[in-house]
């Protein structure tokens, strides 16, 4: 065993004895991965704050699997007294995808909960208000999965007007108007 990952080591192994289904990876140095399942998130979620000292939601992050017909959800925690940072990786089914919302034991993950809830379309079971965040008024796939057409979206609903024929060198603009000249900006040989 990596005499400098002693710590790490002994975070996986008081993972795995809680929890035989965690799949837990040392990363590296200050860095652990767990592949968990959705069903008990907040049990094994509360465990690792209540109990292993990953007591910072630093965020939530979300991965669109579209191959595989899967979300992967990130959380992502800090133990200030080991110093190491958990990735806790749940896969979810695009079709229908649910999960428990974890703001009962950290507030601000609200504030992620609803963005991947509007750029995605993940449901937070227990969210106090999954309402518009950044879109408005929003009616079309969620503009973050891989499969919403970002080109044919901005096709349909934006207006294509050509550029400025008139448009000028800005030296040529500011010697003319004000009488100064401008230099030539370095170009890469």
């Amino acid at each position: 065993m990596d005499s400098k990952l002693i710590k790490e080591q002994e975070i996986k192994r008081n993972i795995n004895n809680a929890f035989r289904s965690a799949e837990v990876t040392v990363v590296r140095r200050r860095r652990i991965s767990v592949r968990f399942r959705a069903g008990i998130l907040p049990a094994f979620i509360s465990y690792l704050k209540e109990y292993m000292g990953f007591v910072h939601l630093v965020m939530i992050s979300c991965v669109d699997w579209l191959e595989d017909n899967q979300f992967e959800l990130v959380y992502h925690l800090w133990s200030y007294e080991e110093h190491i940072h958990a990735m806790i990786k749940i896969r979810l089914d695009r079709d229908n995808a649910q999960i428990k919302s974890l703001s009962s034991l950290w507030p601000h993950a609200e504030t992620y909960e609803r963005e991947i809830h509007e750029m995605f379309g993940v449901d937070f079971e227990g969210h106090p208000g999954l309402t518009d965040l950044i879109l408005e008024d929003w009616s079309d796939l969620p503009p973050m999965r891989r499969d919403f057409d970002t080109r044919a979206f901005v096709a349909e609903t934006f207006e294509w007007r050509k550029g400025r024929e008139d448009a000028q060198d800005v030296r040529q603009t500011i010697s003319a108007r004000y009488g100064e000249t401008i230099p030539e900006f370095k170009k890469d040989k």
